[in-house]
């Protein structure tokens, strides 16, 4: 079989021109060169990878960041990537109630389809930049890098409001393996195995985990996560480092809540398949100057399956079963030109998306059933520089999409870092502007039968600029940070119910809205003890609503955005030894507006404030005699006041909770 249909059998479609470009860079890579030093590729401690095509430190980097350790998270006794992002600065995670339902992220007040996740630098979203946390489990992450503002000139579109980056353990030193076990309140039973190993030349690691909960509802409310996930890297010489790597989940949601969050269905569940798949080459060519490749792949597949409760559930709208199928496959080349303290990296990248749907009604009246089938290619050329002089370190980057459905659109950034003082103790002053911009669904595009899509929309775009400041005091003992951000949105897609004509189709490009902040942070380090907070004041604003008119509309101009807190604050306390680690976090969510869906039309209601309270600890009670721990005993505790609250009006979140669990290491 010709390589280009073996390709195509894989998603891409690729012309015969581009097929020939990518391997003739490729041969290139391949090519003998003499053998140089090089920077060990499996070690990035101090390094930010999200923020530009080559590693950089973090005091270069314009924009505010996060970096969550993979090692603290599960210490905490998190097992999903949405609960490790909750208490961050900028960031608000909401579930539709029990564990297992949609979850959604919002950053900086954008909206939830403007986040772009990555897993080791493949795109995790659909195509239109939806993503549910729900089915990212923390199992086999090295650490999570979380990047506010917007980064399309580097990752085209979805990256409208920042990027999330879950980046895949690898093994070091000797075989090792862990196995996990955790048991608590709603039937909560989690088993995770990991294992892998390591040297200069070589490592890979591996886990498969599960995670089941029978749900906090009285009934068809059970969860069920799945994961299985493995990462490898070779470097056969100084010159090549090959990394590849695989990510996949399967879920099984039981719901028994209709749209106002009412329990009335004892049958009704969501299913779920998740693929992500990467290869990626690196080729020094001199030791100023390296050729990249990458291939992607990311896969959703699920559905509804909502059957008759009983025989006597006839009338009306009575059965339901929904399957959908989403794909993105790409590959990437890029140059990259390094010298000491400047960087210029050029790429091209193509990518394919396709949907495949099917749909079926059961009515008194009848079945009716859907069918769609719709895909897209796009072609992107991106450049990226990065300078540092003395104290002072920017970023400049460009991007243009060619879509072969909404034409070409750019993107930009840029951002500079300045250190005033004598070291990098000292201040630290950072400022960075940029657009984003974020593609239609297929839905959008495409619908048919009862919405009419259209093919003709506009990606939805961003413009945003934020400054922040950093200092440390008593040798760095005390940091604090602070960062204004402002971003606007425009041509955001509005679904619009009543047309003029029947044929005219129910998505436009017309409703503009803004979000402004302000984030902080302060932290005191006094090992073992660390106190931690951080406080996000937020304003968000329709400043165009289209074609929404009254209350219970999704815009409504002067009105804030749906389900974004106005303020929020975190605060913990971690007393770490060689013997035992404990914390205690406490979270202050604010109101935010919500609509009432048991009312038609949806009316505008007011959610109030919500407080969180939680402890974990975990006891080293065994150890080895490299000093390395054995046996870990956990006990975590959530939601200790027992605050009755919702996240999504009608869904009611879990009360309070209580986990065990035991962490075996062997050698």
């Amino acid at each position: 079989m010709a390589i280009t249909e073996k390709l195509s059998a894989l998603g891409f479609k690729i012309e015969r021109p581009i097929v020939s470009t990518i391997f003739l860079q490729l041969g290139l890579l391949i090519t003998p060169h003499g053998t140089f030093a090089q920077e060990a590729v499996f070690h990035l401690e101090g390094l930010v990878v999200t923020a530009s095509p080559l590693p950089r430190e973090m005091h270069s980097i314009a924009n505010h960041i996060t970096i969550l350790e993979g090692e603290e998270i599960r210490a905490r006794g998190k097992t999903t990537v949405a609960e490790a992002l909750r208490e961050l600065p900028g960031v608000t995670v909401v579930r539709g109630g029990s564990y297992g339902a949609v979850t959604s992220v919002f950053l900086r007040g954008g909206e939830s389809d403007y986040t772009l996740v990555l897993v080791d630098g493949v795109q995790a979203n659909e195509a239109g930049g939806n993503f549910d946390f729900a089915s990212l489990t923390t199992d086999n992450i090295e650490r999570i890098e979380i990047l506010r503002g917007p980064a399309s000139a580097l990752y085209g579109s979805d990256a409208i409001a920042g990027v999330i980056h879950i980046i895949t353990k690898l093994g070091q030193g000797p075989p090792s393996a862990s196995v996990s076990y955790n048991t608590g309140s709603f039937g909560k039973q989690d088993v995770i195995a990991e294992f892998g190993t390591g040297t200069e030349r070589a490592a890979y690691s591996m886990s498969i985990a599960s995670y089941e909960t029978s749900g906090i509802l009285p009934f068809n409310n059970q969860n069920s996560n799945k994961s299985l996930s493995g990462n490898a890297r070779l470097r056969p010489d100084d010159a090549t480092d090959l990394a590849m790597g695989f990510r996949l989940a399967s879920r099984k949601y039981h719901y028994p809540t209709d749209g106002s969050g009412a329990v009335v269905d004892r049958n009704s569940f969501f299913f779920g398949d998740h693929i992500n798949a990467h290869a990626n080459l690196t080729r020094a060519i001199s030791p100023n100057l390296s050729f990249q490749t990458l291939v992607g792949l990311n896969q959703t597949s699920g559905g509804t399956d909502d059957a008759p409760d009983n025989k006597a559930d006839s009338l009306g709208y009575y059965g339901y079963t929904s399957s959908d199928q989403f794909r993105r496959a790409s590959g990437e080349v890029k140059l990259h030109a390094n010298m000491q303290s400047a960087s210029a990296s050029i790429g091209f990248e193509y990518e394919h998306e396709s949907q495949n749907s099917f749909t079926e009604s059961l009515s008194q009246y009848g079945a009716t059933y859907g069918k769609s089938r719709n895909d897209r290619d796009n072609r992107a050329y991106f450049i990226a520089l990065t300078n540092s002089h003395s104290k002072i370190s920017y970023n400049l980057g460009g991007r243009l999409e060619d879509n072969e459905r909404f034409g070409s659109n750019k993107s930009w950034q840029a951002g500079a870092t300045w250190t005033p003082g004598a070291n990098l103790a000292g201040p630290l002053l950072k400022v960075a502007v940029g657009t984003g911009i974020k593609e239609p669904t297929f839905y959008e595009n495409f619908a048919t039968g009862f919405v009419t899509g259209n093919p003709n929309l506009n990606p939805e775009q961003s413009t945003s600029w934020e400054f922040g400041a950093e200092q440390n005091f008593i040798q760095s003992i005390f940091r604090i940070s602070a960062t204004y951000f402002n971003q606007k949105y425009r041509d955001v897609i509005q679904y619009v119910a009543l047309r003029q004509n029947p044929l005219d189709p129910n998505f436009l490009n017309v409703a503009k809205a803004e979000s402004k902040g302000l984030e902080l942070e302060a932290q005191v380090d006094l090992q073992p003890v660390q106190i931690g907070s951080s406080w996000t004041l937020l304003r968000t604003r329709v400043t165009d609503s289209g074609f929404d008119e009254g209350n219970g509309a999704t815009f409504v101009e002067g009105q804030s955005l749906l389900r974004r807190p106005g303020r929020k604050f975190s605060s913990w306390v971690r007393l770490a030894s060689t013997k035992t680690d404990i914390s205690v976090h406490f979270s202050r969510i604010g109101e935010r507006d919500d609509r009432d869906f048991s009312t038609y039309p949806a009316t505008r209601i007011t959610m109030p404030t919500h407080n969180l309270f939680s402890i974990e600890s975990a006891w080293r009670i065994l150890r080895k005699t490299d000093n390395q721990t054995a046996v870990t005993f956990r006990i975590k505790g959530e939601n200790l006041l027992d605050e009755n609250y919702q996240e999504i009006l009608g869904f009611q979140a879990p009360g309070r909770n209580l986990t065990i669990g035991i962490t075996a290491h062997i050698n």
